[in-house]
């Protein structure tokens, strides 16, 4: 249900509302909050809620640094694992500067942008996604361990499904947060799971992953245990991808021919990948265990970075299979959509479909590692940079000024300044931090 502002306020005085969770996502799509009391949404309305840009990786200088979240009420939801007596609710936000223009470099602007941009462009692109995680026991002190939950295997049911509680609980649980999985069963590695939701706008869908995240890793906890999104959490078990399900429709909501816009991803899906799958973990998941390896489509292979569903109707669809979730799926839905559109906007017909009878050195392979994978982007024209990712990597101070743009065909270029690079350089602190987007724990208020 979207809400309006007035509807919220009435709905937060009206339901016993104690608190007010104002979200957003970091350059790396981890997702933060601040909270504020139930008496000053109104303020939070009109004005915005202040915080320090500079302490979020990736965003605001440190003499630049004052930001502002406004919620946007469309996004409201209740907090089901929270008290019922005293709510506590959730609102998306948007990021203004102190002037109230939009921050640029935030992640859900730039895909709102890719949005407009394709309505622009007579379509609208829906999007369901399909997230695979792994369930680990804890310690005594509640520390992942390496031991599964269970030894199950693909589709197995209880009693060798230990997961099957878990996975029904997190679906009830989003569904009183209005989002509705559409199917959930056991994978294929031990204590392996996936859920997969019903498309939906790129906008909302990018609003449900990272909803998405955040119920998994909460109940997971509450039941003891730790919910693994990384590409690859065992060595010689499945890895954990982030299947993209993407459509395209005219403005009234009707199917339309998608080959021009699954070819421009195809063709710029090698300088994406930096993106889709940003981790060295990422690439030890690639190329094993139906995980793709070159940049082909498929009616039916599961092995190829593109896969044609047999679906008709509302579902037909084409399904993206290297990504995986250390991604921040607004930042990956903008480039798919904006890869799209140039294949639309150029005619680009498909490649061969591919067939194992054929070498496969007929097809591009994607990027060995994320090394090879950042080369590739910053010899992009489609991504492009204005730092290379070795000046990003050396630069330690938050005065970064890089940025990357977009380009749509010949002359059409749409800025979306540092969050790119930033989002490298964000993403090599933590990893030699030792953090990232795995990290567990129950919700706090």
């Amino acid at each position: 249900m979207l809400y309006t502002k007035d509807e919220v306020i009435e709905y937060v005085r009206s339901e016993d509302v104690k608190f007010i969770r104002l979200a957003f996502v970091d350059a790396l799509g981890n997702q933060k909050n601040i909270s504020v009391l139930a008496g000053e949404i109104e303020r939070a309305f009109d004005a915005g809620i202040s915080f320090d840009g500079s302490a979020i990786e990736g965003f605001s200088t440190v003499n630049k640094s004052d930001l502002f979240l406004r919620p946007n009420p469309s996004t409201l939801s209740v907090l089901p694992w929270r008290p019922s007596h005293g709510k506590v609710v959730r609102m998306f936000c948007d990021i203004e500067n102190p002037d109230k223009t939009p921050y640029e470099s935030c992640p859900r602007y730039i895909l709102e942008r890719a949005v407009k941009e394709a309505q622009k462009n007579g379509i609208t692109v829906n999007i369901g996604t399909e997230f695979e995680f792994y369930l680990f026991k804890t310690d005594e002190n509640g520390c992942k361990t390496n031991e599964p939950y269970d030894h199950a295997g693909y589709m197995d049911i209880a009693p060798l499904d230990k997961c099957e509680n878990v996975r029904r609980e997190i679906c009830l649980s989003l569904e009183n947060m209005g989002i509705v999985p559409e199917t959930s069963h056991h994978e294929e590695g031990p204590g392996q799971n996936e859920i997969d939701f019903r498309f939906s706008g790129a906008l909302c869908a990018a609003d449900d992953a990272v909803t998405f995240a955040s119920v998994v890793r909460t109940i997971a906890a509450q039941n003891g245990l730790f919910a693994d999104f990384s590409p690859k959490p065992l060595e010689n078990e499945s890895g954990n991808g982030m299947h993209i399900n993407m459509s395209v429709r005219d403005l009234f909501g009707n199917n339309i021919p998608y080959e021009h816009f699954m070819a421009g991803v195809i063709e710029h899906l090698p300088e994406i990948i930096a993106f889709t799958n940003p981790v060295e973990e990422s690439y030890k998941r690639l190329g094993i265990m139906k995980a793709p390896s070159v940049v082909g489509w498929s009616h039916f292979d599961r092995t190829q970075c593109i896969r044609i569903p047999a679906a008709t109707g509302e579902y037909e669809r084409f399904e993206i299979r290297n990504a995986d979730a250390s991604s921040n799926p607004y930042i990956v839905y903008a480039l798919l959509i904006y890869a799209g559109l140039d294949g639309m906007r150029r005619s680009l017909d498909l490649p061969t479909e591919y067939s194992s009878e054929k070498p496969e050195n007929n097809f591009k392979k994607l990027p060995a590692s994320l090394e090879e994978a950042r080369k590739i982007s910053n010899k992009s024209d489609f991504v492009k940079p204005t730092k290379s990712y070795k000046e990003v990597e050396n630069d330690r101070k938050r005065t970064c000024k890089s940025s990357y743009s977009v380009r749509l065909g010949k002359g059409c270029r749409i800025p979306s300044r540092n969050i790119l690079s930033s989002a490298v350089r964000a993403s090599v602190r933590n990893q030699q931090r030792g953090r990232g987007k795995e990290a567990n724990g129950t919700d706090g208020i």
